[in-house]
């Protein structure tokens, strides 16, 4: 248990870090949550490729659990809009967080004996993909208003031009992409501290 300390700190520093600076705006679609997020992935891959998949599981586990003690926290805080972290959200964000780390561990698993960057790369795409999708539907789309009624939403779906120059879309829509589109680049850049890593250390599992 005691070698598995290093994931589960770094993924609590990571899960908790991003709740605190999704908070705050950076320019029109992102908050600085989004460059921090996707480093969990990272934390992910490296704790598979260094102890497996039943390592990396509980590194995820232990990442779920700190999510929801500070969506829990969140919902106490009121702001200038109500609670920071509405039901929708923290249901969003737990959801999409649960399934696309395990998604991720089991689709490295799968590639671990492939090229040494494409287990990390792939898995982390269609991951982050995962959650994306989940998280911004979930806590967004009006198609699900029935999860929270009293939460209005509607500022989430004003329709305008995607990301500025697209067509007409919900402004989650515009959220979404740009988050993803951040994930998909920092999913590439990962790569290089996930060689390093993998490099200095002999993994217990093939």
């Amino acid at each position: 248990m005691k070698r598995y300390l290093p994931g589960v700190l770094a993924m609590a520093a990571i899960v908790v870090a991003s709740n605190i600076l999704v908070q705050y705006l950076f320019g029109q679609w992102l908050t600085w949550g989004a460059f921090t997020y996707p480093f969990a992935f990272l934390v992910t891959d490296l704790t598979n490729r260094l102890q497996g998949p039943r390592a990396a599981r509980g590194v995820v586990v232990a990442g779920f659990v700190v999510g929801i003690i500070c969506s829990l926290i969140g919902s106490q805080i009121i702001g200038e809009f109500g609670p920071l972290v509405s039901f929708r959200v923290a249901l969003g964000s737990g959801a999409a967080f649960l399934a696309a780390q395990l998604t991720d561990v089991s689709v490295f698993n799968a590639l671990r004996r492939d090229r040494w960057w494409k287990a990390p790369l792939v898995s982390t795409l269609i991951g982050a993909s995962l959650d994306t999708a989940i998280f911004f539907t979930t806590a967004f789309s009006l198609q699900l208003a029935w999860l929270e009624p009293g939460n209005d939403v509607s500022w989430a779906n004003e329709m305008l031009p995607l990301l500025s120059f697209g067509p007409m879309v919900p402004l989650w829509i515009s959220l979404a992409c740009a988050d993803w589109c951040v994930k998909i680049a920092l999913a590439v850049i990962a790569l290089a501290p996930f060689r390093a890593f993998t490099w200095r250390n002999s993994p217990s599992v093939a």
